[in-house]
């Protein structure tokens, strides 16, 4: 149960335990003014009423601890019937505060089966036993039972449907939290496997240019050189990171302008040519497939600025009435293996990459991978449209 619903609940605790003494002082002010004389038995009664709500009250955090508050219900109710079941009771007031008071106990701190339980039994009573007290009030009992019954059922509903969303953000904090960690994952990878490895590679040889320069200043000078070339690259593969972590230029309407816009910023930071055919001006696909399409050619893209060695890349889209084709080759080295492989074949083998295959998998399509070593790659996905 949510932290903000227990403290709500403890409120209300407190609440009712001091309703529950005012009503013990009610009922004992009741015998200072007697139209009648009370009977020795309605003073023992209110005595022990004020009692046990004195008890309660000073002693709430023990009941709590021992989970006693559905037997403080069961002995309100008690005492209010043992109350209308006194002759010589002639105010009706304390017995209808005393019954809004049980039936508001019961609704806020309870369940919907001990409401129906209480409004039940009250309802029964005051049908069976006759007295000043049930005649005046079996009326107000009945009715106001019935609607405490409904606002119970109501309640239970409420607390269902509260259940359930709480049970829903739990979940989708676990696959926010899963997805962050997915993606620290793979940023720590790619920073890993090409800045890192990079500046390593600069660090070295800063070291053995210190050892030139002491023994060789022309070869220093050229390694120098070198190094100068090494950072420039460096630079521009962590500026080429940083923009590929920047939020992706969707159009959600149109899968065509997005494709473009990526493979602008492609071309602007690999130097890498880049030839994109598409039959249609216009490709209308739904937002989310939009997104993941646009993820696979980005990720397809990262790999072959990284891997491939490719001077040109050719990128198509083609869409029918029930598929979307998309095409990425390049003239790259390839992958180390050779063939043709289908998304099955490639999961059996454990071949390819791993984030493409499970974003075309989630698409519901299929792809199929054709690897030429030092000739090049082609990567052909098929989705459903």
């Amino acid at each position: 149960m949510p932290a903000e619903i227990v403290a709500l609940q403890r409120n209300w605790h407190r609440w009712l335990d001091a309703a529950r003494v005012l009503l013990a002082l009610a009922y004992l002010a009741a015998q200072l003014f007697p139209v009648n004389a009370r009977s020795p038995g309605f003073s023992l009664l209110a005595t022990a009423f004020a009692g046990y709500g004195l008890l309660v009250f000073v002693w709430r955090r023990e009941f709590e601890k021992t989970g006693a508050a559905l037997l403080c219900l069961f002995v309100d109710t008690l005492f209010f019937l043992a109350f209308t079941a006194q002759r010589d009771l002639p105010y009706s007031w304390p017995a209808s505060a005393f019954y809004s008071y049980v039936l508001l106990s019961a609704i806020v701190l309870h369940d919907s089966a001990n409401v129906f339980v209480v409004a039940g039994v009250c309802i029964a009573f005051f049908g069976v036993v006759q007295s000043p007290a049930t005649v005046t009030l079996r009326s107000l009992v009945l009715f106001t039972g019935w609607m405490a019954c409904a606002l119970a059922f109501q309640k239970r509903k409420l607390q269902e449907r509260l259940e359930s969303l709480t049970r829903h953000e739990q979940l989708a904090r676990e696959q926010t939290q899963k997805a962050c960690d997915s993606v620290r994952e793979s940023i720590a990878g790619d920073l890993h496997d090409g800045p890192l490895q990079e500046v390593i590679s600069l660090q070295v040889r800063l070291e053995i240019l210190k050892t030139l320069l002491e023994r060789d200043r022309a070869a220093g000078l050229e390694e120098l050189g070198q190094l100068q070339q090494l950072a420039k690259v460096v630079v521009h593969r962590l500026r080429s990171f940083l923009r590929s972590m920047r939020p992706l230029k969707i159009d959600s309407s149109d899968l065509s302008a997005s494709v473009r816009h990526v493979l602008e910023d492609f071309q602007k930071d690999t130097g890498i040519a880049v030839h994109y055919a598409t039959a249609e001006a216009v490709v209308s696909v739904p937002p989310e497939t939009c997104l993941e399409v646009v993820q696979i050619l980005r990720e397809a893209l990262h790999n072959v600025q990284r891997h491939a060695q490719a001077s040109r890349v050719a990128i198509s889209v083609e869409k029918s009435v029930k598929t979307l084709e998309i095409t990425v080759e390049d003239n790259g080295a390839g992958f180390p293996f050779s063939g043709s492989f289908t998304l099955e074949e490639l999961e059996l083998l454990r071949l390819g990459p791993q984030s493409i295959k499970r974003r075309v998998r989630s698409l519901g399509g299929d792809l199929v991978l054709e690897s030429r070593p030092g000739q090049g790659a082609s990567l052909k996905i098929r989705i459903p449209a």
